[in-house]
């Protein structure tokens, strides 16, 4: 143990060692994400000065979280893949490959003398096996992830719109709307869905071997491989994680929606990988924070309904977040060449 350590946990409080390590995590989590709490709390405040009461209001509080559920979980796979210094550009496009296979009049059919849940699981499954597909290129392929994604967003959404011949799909399955797009206990369904996956996306990033492999692959691939961590199955199971949680998002906007469509998640990789940048995730691998993405995603959903209830256009909000995705490499680089002169 490091003398700083030893140094810690002289000075923690006489807790049992269970509540002594919360309490730990708890702290350090507040204090490297700090910024991100500060900004979020900015925001909310310049929105009640500008928006007043129709941005303070508890519904319009609920509608910027109900509006980031879908990209936020979409966003948790994408951790994973920016911590061992991937790039996953095929979101969007699987999302909507997802909900446009999962909403055909013949799953619809099915679903309906089933059950609802059908409909979820062919969404996930199909957001899986195009992640899956990712993977294998890129593990065992050795095609640049870049490459493999950019080729999965054009082949994913063409192959969309073949299914749904272009055509939005309407369901028509009621239990499917009630159960995911209706609320529990006041709270959207969607948002819960969020909440879970976040959760268990930061449980497997913190606290298993999964999450360990995960952060010595992005730190330095070839010592990882040394140390006996197989590479290209545990990076091949990455990208599928990324595509089931697109999957996963494309069910939840079907919901929101009511339809299934090729247009679903149209540039939803640029919101996907600001949020995880701005959240703290190295794009050079190695360190990921799930605490940090949903913070981001809160950042940029909270940004859009303040420029909305400022009716200001859609190309402003753009440029915003381009500078803010500028500010955050920048940062990351400042940060990352200060540890490294440590």
């Amino acid at each position: 143990m490091s003398t700083s350590a030893a140094t810690e946990l002289k000075q923690a409080p006489s807790l049992s060692p269970r509540r002594s390590a919360m309490k730990w995590l708890l702290d350090a989590g507040l204090r490297r994400n700090m910024g991100l709490i500060l900004a979020l709390a900015l925001l909310f405040v310049l929105g009640a000065v500008t928006a007043g009461e129709r941005f303070a209001d508890s519904n319009n509080v609920m509608t910027i979280v109900r509006l980031a559920a879908v990209t936020g979980v979409v966003s948790i796979g994408a951790t994973f893949v920016i911590t061992i210094a991937g790039i996953d550009l095929s979101v969007g496009a699987v999302l909507a490959l997802s909900a446009v296979w999962a909403t055909t009049l013949s799953g619809q059919a099915f679903a309906d003398s089933t059950s609802w849940i059908f409909m979820a699981l062919t969404a996930m499954g199909v957001g899986a096996a195009a992640g899956l597909v990712n993977g294998i290129l890129i593990a065992y392929g050795k095609v640049v992830s870049f490459i493999t994604t950019l080729a999965m967003l054009a082949a994913a959404r063409g192959l969309a719109e073949i299914i749904s011949d272009k055509k939005t799909q309407i369901i028509t399955v009621d239990p499917f709307l009630e159960a995911v797009g209706g609320n529990l206990f006041g709270i959207p369904v969607i948002v819960l869905i969020f909440i879970l996956v976040a959760i268990g996306g930061w449980v497997l990033l913190n606290r298993t071997t999964f999450g360990r492999r995960t952060f010595a692959i992005g730190g330095n691939p070839e010592a990882a491989r040394l140390a006996g961590i197989k590479v290209e199955r545990h990076t091949m199971a990455i990208y599928a994680l990324a595509g089931l949680c697109a999957g996963i998002g494309a069910f939840m906007l079907m919901a929101r929606t009511t339809t299934g469509s090729a247009t679903h998640g149209t540039g939803l990789e640029l919101d996907v990988i600001a949020a995880v940048v701005i959240g703290g995730t190295l794009l050079t691998g190695g360190r990921g924070s799930i605490f940090g993405t949903v913070l981001g995603v809160l950042i940029f959903s909270t940004l859009t309904n303040i420029f909305t209830l400022n009716n200001l256009s859609l190309s402003v909000q753009l440029v915003a977040k381009g500078a803010i995705i500028v500010i955050a490499v920048l940062i990351q680089r400042q940060l990352a060449a200060r540890q490294s002169r440590t």
